[in-house]
């Protein structure tokens, strides 16, 4: 048998080899750089211009906030449920370990043993396995970071990397998950709740079950009695909380389904193209975006769209197939507040709306008018240009040679270019006004070259159609050969209703990371018309509306204005307009699947084949502008 004194050395020896042990594995345990990936990732969240949730992006549901957003009250919930010596204690728990260690020897469970600092820790930097190595491991990063950051930056980092349940990390989005509220507005009772949920959302959720619900009402209550208890809550206001904050139901998860994802993509492009935040930092997420949409609108844009849709027979008629229809609302201030980009994000993922594809046909007319009320015509070289007005007549007939200040345009093959109105009809001496109003296409393409098609391309540019979408500069350029956007197109078109000012369109409102505000820009109005010429335009687009070429759109409401427009070769038919302040364009084409090449609209929805343009985007915008305030 070996003496006390030997027993004592072996007793003493191991502890100093036991406490060399630790000593070199702390010396050597270091806290890693980088945080989880999931530690530092969030979702985006994307929200209605009247606040209420659209849509989450991101594969984290988790929102970071900071920590004095946090009511007091609701940290020391969180702090009495799981670690109310966190203030005093030096990251660890020695006895707390001893348990955990001795549960895991045992086959015990593995929950507690671990402060806060602990748990963020774990969090943070490691894993969730429960093995010796990972909580030496945990409890030596745990007393570094501890002298290292502060007490609040800990528990501020704690609540935001916690798992809550229903897809939330972070008390920023279990507010909202839970209570439907902002995280500053939770009170002490429902802090409580959500205090409950750290010790295992699986268990305390009380929409999973009876027993959870149970479970929840008396870890609650445990709570709240605890914090009375250090002093956190006063007795009167814990006698106030006697019934369980129940929580809302689990809210439906929000997709890109439907309109969407293209409305996320819309607003997306805007944050990339008007922030300095990169895409690597906003694909870290973080991000509130407010956007401009206004659900209803879109509602009732895709609604009016997928009713004039179900008209269609692609099963009978090969006219009827492959069919795109893009559609775009814009205010006159610049606000994109609906859109229809396809039938469903998730089954096509290309947004029409916003696509440059489609010629504009002639719904890009009143740019030629534009341009010829502001700038005049030259019909002579080196003689000077001479102002048109409302008045100015023009000849109407058709197959009318168009003429330049050299004499009659010639085409490649060497025959002169002559106009043609739909129909083959013949109009006589026209006013421009009348021409615009009734859709006359020789007397407009006549003009343009008398302007000059430079002119008109820039007078387009002004009024909010981007260069890039222009025709090439032959005399169908006046009759649309150039192809905005749906988007593009309301918002030129807003310029006529405001009177010569023009804002460029925009989709984001406001940005936020973590509840502070990130600097976007908005657009401010210009002067891009004199608000003569365009109270001329107004004027006939309204012509249109009342006794010409429009005269469908009038169903929408005795103020509105716009103009139809079909493109040469029939492959594509628009029409743009406005009531009030608020301008929806509408445009349709056929697109083949394989080719990507615009196809002909002869015969869609049964009509003959002869047929030029086709009444389905007048008939969406009518369906749609009638049930809105101009």
């Amino acid at each position: 048998m070996p003496s006390w004194r030997q027993t004592t050395g072996l007793f003493l020896s191991a502890g100093a080899l036991i406490a060399a042990l630790v000593t070199v594995m702390y010396i050597r345990t270091d806290i890693p750089a980088d945080l989880n990936a999931f530690a530092i990732q969030q979702d985006n969240v994307y929200y209605w211009a009247d606040g209420t949730e659209m849509a989450r992006t991101g594969e984290v549901n988790r929102q970071d906030t900071a920590l004095d957003k946090i009511p007091e009250k609701v940290r020391w919930a969180a702090l009495a449920a799981e670690n109310e010596t966190f203030y005093s204690d030096s990251g660890i728990s020695v006895s707390g370990m001893t348990r955990a260690v001795t549960r895991m020897v045992t086959g015990g469970s593995t929950q507690g043993g671990s402060t806060i600092t602990q748990q963020y820790v774990k969090n943070a930097y490691l894993n969730q396995r429960q093995t010796f190595s990972r909580k030496f491991t945990e409890m030596f990063i745990a007393i570094k970071l501890d002298n290292r950051m502060s007490k609040d930056d800990i528990l501020e980092g704690y609540l935001n990397t916690s798992w809550f349940g229903r897809g939330t990390y972070g008390i920023a989005r279990a507010a909202h998950a839970y209570y439907g509220k902002d995280v500053s507005r939770l009170n002490a009772s429902e802090g409580a709740f959500l205090a409950s949920l750290l010790k295992g959302a699986g268990l305390y959720d009380p929409a999973l079950g009876p027993k959870n619900h149970a479970r929840a009402v008396d870890r609650w209550n445990w709570i709240l009695d605890r914090m009375v208890a250090i002093g956190k809550l006063s007795k009167e206001e814990r006698a106030s909380y006697k019934t369980f904050p129940e929580p809302q139901a689990p809210p439906k998860p929000a997709g890109l389904t439907g309109q969407t994802g293209y409305l996320v993509e819309t607003a997306r492009a805007y944050v990339s193209a008007h922030t300095n935040v990169t895409d690597h930092d906003f694909d870290l997420g973080g991000y509130q975006i407010r956007t401009t949409f206004e659900k209803p609108k879109v509602d009732a844009l895709n609604k009016a769209v997928e009713e004039a849709r179900g008209k269609l027979d692609p099963e009978k008629r090969d006219a009827d197939k492959n069919v795109r229809v893009g559609a775009a609302s814009v205010t006159t201030d610049g606000r994109v507040v609906a859109l229809y980009g396809g039938p469903d994000y998730l089954k096509q993922g290309f947004n029409d709306a916003n696509s440059s594809v489609v010629p504009a046909g002639t719904a890009f007319t009143p740019f030629v008018y534009a341009a010829a009320l502001g700038d005049g015509i030259q019909r002579e070289r080196d003689k000077p240009r001479t102002p048109v007005s409302p008045e100015t007549l023009y000849n109407g007939d058709d197959k009318v040679s168009l003429m330049t200040p050299e004499g009659p345009y010639w085409d490649r093959s060497g025959k002169i270019v002559k106009g043609a109105n739909d129909g083959g009809r013949s109009w006589g001496r026209i006013s421009l006004h009348d021409a615009v109003a009734q859709s006359v296409n020789t007397p407009l393409m006549q003009l343009g070259m008398d302007v000059g098609l430079d002119r008109v391309g820039q007078t387009a540019v002004k009024t909010g159609l981007l260069a890039d979408s222009l025709g090439t500069k032959v005399p169908a350029f006046s009759l649309g050969n150039t192809t905005p956007s749906a988007i593009r197109m309301a918002g030129a078109y807003g310029t006529f209703a405001a009177r010569g000012m023009h804002s460029e369109p925009y989709s984001v409102g406001k940005l936020s990371r973590n509840g502070d505000d990130v600097p976007v820009e908005k657009p401010t109005p210009e002067r891009a018309l004199p608000q003569s010429v365009a109270t001329a335009v107004d004027a006939a687009l309204r012509d249109a509306v009342r006794k010409g070429s429009a005269t469908a759109a009038a169903a929408a409401g005795a103020d509105s204005a716009g103009k139809t427009g079909t493109e040469a070769k029939n492959k594509s038919s628009w029409y743009v307009g406005y009531r009030g302040k608020l301008v929806t364009a509408v445009s349709l084409s056929r697109i083949d699947p394989t080719t990507q090449e615009l196809l002909p609209l002869d015969g869609i929805g049964g009509a003959a084949t002869s047929t030029l343009g086709t009444p389905y985007p007048i008939g969406i915008w009518t369906t749609y502008m009638a049930g809105q305030k101009g």
